[in-house]
């Protein structure tokens, strides 16, 4: 496989190497095997606002759905991306793993089937994608079939790396926010900080996916940004505003390779700027809360209210 060096700052972080051309069919086969085991995820969690929970992740091993319950017991599946398993543990004590390997989209799909009865926890989904332009439903999909376990361990070491940095940006909201979450839907890893404010209707339009989710997930004043394996060569930064306030798209933000792109609405950054910059953890949290403060300044978010110092709260150690 090409393009597979890594950056490891003086922190011991390791920002990999993967050019999105070159993983293209495992990242597609991955995407597919991601959204039957969020189907399972969304079956089975009660509805909890704007959907969170529906999304896996980052777990020290790969993603994970956390436990999720059934029928008195509770079940987790996890994506190992070391011994390069699928892992269905159940709160009984019974446990069963799946090799990743090349498959079709279905014979995986059956799979994941034939061991939840195994272990006496079926589930039922909707087996149509979500969020994509070609929606194969999963029992029809020999379309998609391509693992490359090599591609699948740096897109999770990327996930890694993102979600430390992620993860200390949200502490640094005391409002609303969301956790630092996996959509399998759109295969993004994002983190969303909310101002308090109701939003207007959210106007809908997304590729199979009905008006109705994006009405739910986007029904409060919202800033979002997230890490999207596409868009550029190695990957993407985004963030973005719903409602988008005025003025928010010529608002400066940092670093300088960061822009607003007219066309999707949204403020992006190559994470191969990230990557390659002298120290990636300030670079990517200049992002995060330049956009930010975009949304915030723009839209008159109660700032004070709102933020705080983490390490003001934090207890000695």
């Amino acid at each position: 496989m090409t393009g597979t060096r890594s950056s490891v700052t003086s922190t011991g972080v390791d920002w990999p190497v993967l050019r999105v051309d070159d993983w293209a069919e495992t990242r597609r086969t991955l995407h597919m095997w991601m959204q039957v085991i969020g189907k399972v995820r969304l079956a089975l969690g009660p509805m909890v606002n704007h959907w969170w929970q529906v999304p896996l992740y980052v777990s020290a091993r790969g993603l994970t759905t956390s436990p999720m319950p059934h029928r008195g017991r509770l079940l987790e599946i996890e994506f190992d991306f070391w011994d390069h398993e699928l892992h269905l543990r159940s709160s009984a004590g019974t446990t069963r793993h799946l090799v990743l390997e090349s498959q079709p989209v279905a014979a995986f799909y059956q799979r994941v089937l034939d061991v939840l009865a195994e272990l006496d926890m079926p589930v039922r989904i909707d087996t149509t994608p979500t969020e994509v332009t070609e929606a194969i439903p999963f029992p029809r999909d020999t379309q998609h079939g391509t693992y490359d376990a090599g591609q699948a361990h740096l897109f999770w070491k990327q996930l890694v790396a993102v979600q430390q940095v992620f993860t200390e940006f949200r502490a640094r909201f005391i409002g609303k926010v969301s956790p630092v979450h996996f959509f399998w839907g759109a295969m993004d890893l994002a983190t969303t900080r909310f101002s308090g404010r109701p939003a207007p209707r959210h106007p809908g339009g997304a590729p199979h996916c009905a008006d109705w989710v994006l009405v739910e997930g986007y029904s409060h004043e919202l800033s979002s940004a997230g890490f999207w394996p596409g868009g550029s060569a190695e990957g993407t930064f985004y963030s973005y505003a719903y409602p988008e306030p005025p003025g928010y798209a010529e608002r400066p933000v940092e670093p300088a390779a960061a822009g607003y792109d007219q066309q999707v609405g949204e403020f992006l950054l190559p994470y191969q700027a990230v990557r390659s910059a002298t120290d990636p953890r300030s670079a990517l949290l200049e992002f995060l809360q330049t956009t930010y403060a975009a949304v915030a300044e723009a839209g008159r978010w109660d700032r004070q209210a709102l933020e705080d110092d983490p390490l003001r709260r934090a207890s000695p150690r």
